[in-house]
């Protein structure tokens, strides 16, 4: 941890100048979290930076920068301050991706990317160590992000507005619009490209939503933010995601089970309810998934993107290259359809990178989890939302893979702190 002691400013420096400084570091998380949730930022690259500076990466980088600059009144982050459990595993997860890339001869973008969102951990890292009331701000950033996608999921709900998903009453895939079929459910995207996007999203950030309240004394404000949170968990419902229902009952579970929150989110009333609705959603989407396996094989696509995918890590150890699973399983796999990616993350760094990216994901994740456990165990509030976020996301990610995505990838590691 930083030094308790501030590190005067050079001489002359404007106070104005200053509290930029100060501020630039956190700026920098709400606007990728908020980019996480909205996409506003741009894709294309600074010019004349062209396909390295994109604007996610320049505000990391400023962010980052404004971290080790010396500021009275705030200390500076030193070398020390950014060590944490992850390093080796994230080592040795960037020498399995560089290999992949260039012993492959494959594009460098990808592994960019990776580096980018890397970035962005050893980001909220360096914010977390040098201002530790910072959880406040992260609590209210989770709160925007959540009611910006969770609304403009409600507005394709209540407005009827396609979004080219679909399932029926018991949660089959249905081609929308099919004639004779009255039980068709339109599953909603928010801000998202995908259902199970939106709900992988939801899942990661609900929990940390909880912490605005935590924020606010006047119960009125509080009640605010509780009925955000509560808007957030029925857009997740929205989504008809089966392995969203699971992750976000999951998520509430472990909220309930957790000794307590925080003092204020700690009474006995509000634990039964947490503990009550997380059951209440566990059987509703065990029930649904019987169902639908009563129907029928539900996982018959991923049951074939899995088996394509083993046989592709047997045959390339270091890898196909990264982003280039979805192309390679559509190749292996029989048929005619078209993969992403492996449906399960493990599995798709294993195809990606090789055994060592398996190896090194596995172990981030594992310390990781088992860090905000710690941490939850030890009665803190941001070890049990983690916790929560977490344990939701990682179940999600053993059907699907909604890391593959750079909005969700980026969101992902700045949670891992």
């Amino acid at each position: 941890m930083a030094s308790d002691q501030s590190v005067p400013a050079g001489p002359g420096l404007p106070s104005a100048l200053v509290r930029f400084v100060q501020f630039v570091p956190v700026g920098a998380v709400v606007v990728v979290l908020l980019d996480s949730a909205t996409d506003f930022l741009p894709d294309d690259p600074v010019e004349p930076v062209v396909g390295l500076l994109t604007p996610t990466r320049l505000t990391l980088l400023l962010g980052l920068l404004a971290l080790v600059v010396p500021v009275r009144g705030r200390a500076r982050a030193r070398l020390r301050d950014f060590r944490t459990r992850l390093d080796a595993p994230i080592a040795l997860l960037i020498a399995a991706a560089g290999m992949a890339t260039y012993a492959g001869g494959h594009p460098t973008a990808p592994l960019r990317g990776l580096l980018t969102v890397i970035a962005c951990y050893y980001l909220v890292v360096g914010v977390r160590r040098t201002q530790p009331d910072s959880w406040r701000a992260i609590g209210i950033i989770a709160l925007t992000g959540v009611a910006a996608a969770a609304t403009s999921a409600f507005s394709q709900v209540t407005n009827d507005t396609p979004t080219g998903f679909c399932r029926t009453g018991f949660l089959t895939d249905i081609a929308c619009g099919t004639s004779g079929a009255d039980d068709i459910l339109i599953r909603a995207t928010g801000t998202f490209a995908n259902p199970n996007l939106l709900a992988a999203f939801l899942v990661l950030l609900l929990p940390f939503a909880l912490l605005a309240a935590v924020c606010v004394d006047e119960r009125t404000a509080r009640t605010a933010v509780v009925t955000l949170v509560v808007i957030g968990y029925g857009a997740l419902l929205t989504t008809f995601s089966r392995a969203g229902y699971v992750a976000g009952a999951a998520g509430l579970l472990v909220l309930a089970g957790a000794y307590r929150l925080t003092p204020r989110l700690a009474d006995r009333a509000q634990r039964r309810l947490f503990a009550t609705l997380g059951t209440l959603a566990l059987l509703t989407a065990a029930g649904a998934i019987w169902a639908v396996s009563r129907a029928g094989n539900s996982l018959g696509v991923r049951g074939q993107a899995w088996e394509a995918a083993l046989g592709l890590a047997a045959d390339n150890p270091l890898g196909v290259g990264l982003a280039r699973s979805g192309a390679a399983i559509s190749a292996a796999a029989p048929g005619d359809r078209v993969f992403v990616h492996a449906h399960n993350l493990w599995l798709n760094w294993l195809v990606e990178a090789g055994p060592l990216g398996l190896l090194a994901i596995t172990a981030i994740a594992v310390i990781a989890w088992s860090s905000a456990a710690r941490a939850a165990r030890a009665k803190s509030a941001t070890g049990t939302v983690g916790l929560a976020a977490l344990t939701g996301f990682f179940l999600t990610s053993m059907l699907d893979h909604p890391a593959n995505l750079d909005r969700i990838d980026i969101l992902f590691w700045c949670v891992l702190p």
